[in-house]
């Protein structure tokens, strides 16, 4: 069976389990929950925690990162600045008879997907065509490769786009109503600082953790010594009042994210360790490959992908690899990875190049991780609205060019013009990049006026009041503004994700009553790594079950013991269901020689070993120094207990 047809159908004997073991629950449960918020269980949190481990081993400490933790409360100004007050939304429809509403895109993908899966109804046992309910009837007219590109190209279109497409196809509500013309809705959650209503004590709950890094770049900068590249991190909450939260974990209004943020020289954008990844192969969806209509792969060399300019720099393809090898520790099957890469009509107006991680899930392809070389755009925006430098210095072995531009201002014609305001405008003028100081130049010289927007205040300004000139002059020290990497991971669809591909069912068995499930979840991030499991509950067992717990403490290896009256084999099966990968087993030859038995949850084969090797050999498993066929080959195979 394909990746694809067996997430599916396991999908619902997969939640199913998830629920049954407390992995995650709708929150207020109790009170009927809320839509789109969950709580994770004991098995979930542990999970959650092991899995942000895991991130920090494999990003954080291996490229020495700077680890941060700012607050989740962002005041106005900061997320004005970045453009997340005005940009921050998504298209949403209304049934404009009962009101409800919808996310634009996804309510198109969905009907789309519900047209070519009726295309796909098989006929009954006597070859009769099933009754076909109207969908949509202008959709139904279109071939299923039509409907396929219109899928890919629905994630593109912007409000108009999305108003056309609505009125082509004649789209209604799922009741039959009509819907209203879509309508951008900012989805961060607002709240107020303090008991006061004012302007300045807005708020909101941050969509992201990366302006936190943003806005303490220069402590971090000074952190390293004033000396760029460098790369910062953070794991914490973020908030989005999505329009429509669903699918369980993967669209949610509290999530936790992992953002890093690379700082680098905008004109060399290279990263130290790159040569010993440039050499991983990607599935790539790339920018061409979509704009034609196809949702095909290519596998390339991160190497060979930036030589052919499909990714545009080494360091964003650097941390490409660095996340798809991530996701294979995570235990996500490499068949159902793909990085896809923004389009034209997708892509931030801030940023060269965008790549997402998407996971193939029952629900379909999800983006989990989103890269993007955001530039210097944040950097700038904040250093603009603060009047505060952002910036980083390198000094050269030898003086190189540099083209400056050189304002030249009439300070008494603005002054009269623009009289308390100027201040603003000159400190505007000020802090232009070359190519925004350039791009007025050639307004005012073509046209003899142009309007600048500083905040949120627009002015009219005249080529008598300035003029813009460019400089090339030598220098050994530049400073400049470093330009940003960002991968941003998705914690909880990342947990779902791993959870959907390490779902497992037993085949049966003459002495099995029912099937067995349980979760295949790799040794490092398992909620559980040990059970400890006395063969019955006779007191003879108990002070070997101490020794066991006491290595184990020592090890900083987590377990749980079970001693209730089960038959062992239900004992294996409820700490499988939780991904517990192995179990240490107390018998009576335990209380004769000082030997156990010590059971691998996939295989179900286990070894004899003695009791004081057992943690030993647990820790090397779990830190992958020995594999489970190389401690089979050293200890003896045990085979009499199990169900």
């Amino acid at each position: 069976m394909e990746l694809k047809d067996a997430l599916v159908a396991n999908k619902t004997s997969c939640e199913n389990l998830l629920k049954r073991r407390f992995f995650y629950t709708s929150s207020f449960e109790l009170y009927g929950g809320s839509a789109g918020l969950y709580d994770y269980g004991p098995p979930g949190c542990a999970l959650k925690c092991e899995l942000e481990k895991l991130w920090r081993e494999h990003f954080i400490v291996f490229d020495e990162m700077l680890e941060v933790s700012c607050s989740c409360i962002t005041p106005y100004n900061v997320l004005k600045s970045s453009g997340h007050v005005d940009r921050f939304t998504d298209l949403m429809i209304k049934n404009v008879v009962t009101g409800d509403c919808y996310r634009a895109d996804k309510y198109v993908e969905d009907l789309i997907n519900t047209v070519i899966a009726s295309m796909e109804t098989p006929a009954d046992k006597k070859g009769k065509e099933p009754a076909k309910k109207v969908i949509n009837a202008k959709l139904e007219q279109l071939s299923k490769q039509e409907l396929e590109k219109l899928l890919v190209l629905v994630g593109d279109m912007d409000q108009k786009a999305m108003e056309e497409f609505l009125e082509t196809y004649e789209v209604k509500s799922p009741e039959g109503n009509d819907l209203s013309k879509p309508f951008p809705f900012n989805l961060m959650f607002a709240t107020t600082i303090g008991p006061k209503q004012e302007v300045n004590t807005v708020a909101y709950l941050r969509p992201e953790t990366a302006q936190g890094i943003f806005v303490n770049f220069n402590r971090l900068l000074e952190y390293n010594g004033g000396k760029v590249p460098f790369a910062a991190a953070q794991i914490g909450l973020g908030f989005r009042n999505e329009i429509s939260p669903r699918n369980g974990l993967l669209r949610v209004r509290e999530f936790l994210m992992a953002e890093i943020e690379y700082f680098v020289h905008p004109k060399d954008k290279t990263h130290h360790r790159y040569a010993d990844f440039k050499d991983v192969v990607l599935p790539l969806l790339s920018r061409v490959e979509q704009e034609s209509g196809s949702a095909k792969t290519q596998k390339m060399s991160i190497a060979d992908a930036i030589a052919n300019s499909v990714i545009d720099n080494e360091a964003l393809g650097y941390f490409l690899a660095r996340t798809f090898l991530f996701l294979k520790k995570c235990g996500i099957n490499p068949e159902g990875v793909r990085f896809r890469q923004h389009t034209s009509n997708e892509m931030a107006h801030y940023a060269s190049d965008c790549w997402d991680a998407e996971i193939l899930t029952s629900y379909g392809w999800i983006e989990v991780v989103g890269h993007a070389d955001r530039m210097a755009y944040d950097l700038t925006c904040h250093s603009k609205a603060t009047n505060t430098q952002l910036v980083a210095n390198l000094r050269h072995p030898e003086p190189i060019p540099v083209t400056r531009v050189v304002p030249a201002y009439n300070k008494p014609l603005i002054g009269k013009t623009f009289k308390t305001k100027q201040k603003a405008l000159l400190e505007h003028f000020e802090g232009l990049s070359l190519e925004e100081a350039m791009e007025i130049e050639a307004k005012l010289a073509s046209d003899g006026s142009c309007k600048v927007l500083v905040g949120d205040e627009e002015f009219e300004v005249t080529r008598p009041m300035v003029s813009f000139e460019k400089v090339q002059t030598m220098v050994s020290d530049e400073t400049f503004t470093p330009s940003v990497i960002e991968p941003s991971f998705g914690m909880g669809r990342l947990i779902y994700s791993i959870l959907e591909h390490s779902y497992r069912v037993r085949p049966m068995e003459e002495n099995m009553q029912d099937e067995r499930q349980y979760v295949s979840l790799k040794p490092p991030i398992a909620p559980i790594k040990c059970s400890v499991l006395p063969l019955s509950g006779k007191e003879v067992f108990n002070p070997l079950i101490t020794r066991v717990q006491n290595q184990l403490n020592k090890l900083g290896i987590s377990y749980k013991i079970d001693k209730s009256g089960a038959s062992l084999g239900k004992r294996y099966a409820r700490t499988d269901e939780i991904g517990v990968p192995f179990a240490i087993t107390i018998d009576f030859q335990t209380v004769k020689d000082d030997t156990l038995t010590l059971r691998e949850r996939d295989s179900m084969k286990q070894i004899r070993i003695g009791i004081d090797k057992v943690a030993d050999l647990v820790l090397d498993l779990l830190r992958e120094n020995l594999t489970w066929e190389d401690a089979m080959k050293e200890f003896p195979v045990f085979s009499q207990q199990e169900v």
